[in-house]
């Protein structure tokens, strides 16, 4: 390889923020044993936010972003990964104290990565990246409630957030599985998109706002819930006995304000997913199990494929709510 690639290089000094599309060397990338030529990265939310003035999460300057990549091994000082090996990296803080995927080439930790499955490319594992990852594994934290407390059927799931990246897949993940999927939206422009997707009711999301009682009508087995904030409250009094909230976003809020009765009234339980610090066995089950539950003809057709150009004229749409379906970033375009 050439000791020189391309970039996207953001900067902060003197309180001045930029970012660029830069040459840097081979020597510039510190981190890890592994040297892997990126094939694809994704663009996610977080990535926006440290594109547009590091989001409080990139403390060291200058920086390469982006949370996830795919690509193939170039060199390993580990033997666990040898040249021309496909793979996939998503969290461990890749692209916030790592350089990341916002590169031609990245450097990480063998401990990172995971070898692509047979059954994807590098090229569907970015159409998927970070929110297909995580909507697996908000969708195996519903399915839980029939393979690890006792056997009791799933039919209803409500999906919060349900035109973004982790809510679309979730809808055609939990969709696969066999589940009633009721998607909440604020957008009526986006119904037939949602039952296209699998998904069987659609809620406007303003029925998630307002004063709730302790405990409602149970209504959903499984909640997969992008968002947080205030509309949670409603939604635990809502779910019904041992159902099982898996919760991944805070774009609505950090705070709830909840009782303990859906918990120890109902047993309802609130599944944290973590998608950055998932194990390596979790990690490889659920890239394992993509192919089988992705509709990757329907994603290919919300996709697009931006340069690093293209990139910096997207991400702020996507700040501003008006970027919709999944971009992957061919470093190489």
């Amino acid at each position: 390889m050439s000791d020189k690639f391309q970039a996207i290089i953001i900067d902060n000094q003197n309180e001045k923020f930029t970012r660029d599309i830069k040459e840097i060397n081979k020597n510039d990338l510190k981190d890890g044993n592994v040297l892997i030529k990126i094939d694809y990265s994704s663009l996610n939310y977080k990535d926006a936010l440290i594109l547009n003035n590091g989001g409080k999460i990139v403390r060291k300057f200058p920086f390469v972003p982006g949370i996830d990549f795919s690509g193939k091994v170039v060199e390993s000082e580990d033997n666990k990964f040898k040249k021309d090996d496909k793979v996939i990296l998503t969290g461990f803080r890749v692209g916030e104290a790592y350089f990341g995927g916002f590169s031609q080439y990245a450097k990480v930790d063998s401990n990172f990565l995971i070898k692509t499955p047979d059954s994807l490319d590098n090229k569907k594992a970015m159409m998927l990246g970070t929110a297909g990852f995580t909507a697996l594994q908000c969708s195996f934290a519903i399915k839980a409630r029939e393979d690890l407390l006792l056997g009791e059927k799933v039919s209803d799931v409500l999906v919060t957030g349900s035109t973004g990246g982790v809510g679309s897949i979730a809808i055609m993940i939990l969709s696969k599985m066999g589940y009633n999927v009721h998607a909440v939206t604020g957008k009526r422009d986006k119904n037939d998109y949602l039952k296209n997707l699998g998904a069987k009711n659609i809620i406007d999301r303003k029925e998630f706002e307002g004063e709730s009682k302790l405990l409602e009508k149970g209504i959903w087995d499984g909640v997969v819930d992008t968002v947080g904030g205030s509309a949670l409250t409603k939604i635990f009094a809502q779910v019904k006995p041992n159902g099982i909230v898996a919760a991944c976003g805070n774009a609505g809020g950090i705070k709830i304000n909840t009782s303990v009765m859906p918990f120890i009234i109902r047993g309802v339980k609130l599944w944290g997913i973590d998608s950055s610090g998932a194990s390596i066995k979790r990690r490889e089950f659920l890239w394992n199990e993509a192919d089988k539950l992705i509709d990757f003809d329907k994603i290919q057709s919300l996709t697009k494929e931006l340069s690093f150009k293209d990139l910096l004229e997207t991400f702020p749409k996507l700040l501003k709510g008006e970027y919709f379906g999944r971009a992957i970033v061919n470093p190489n375009k």
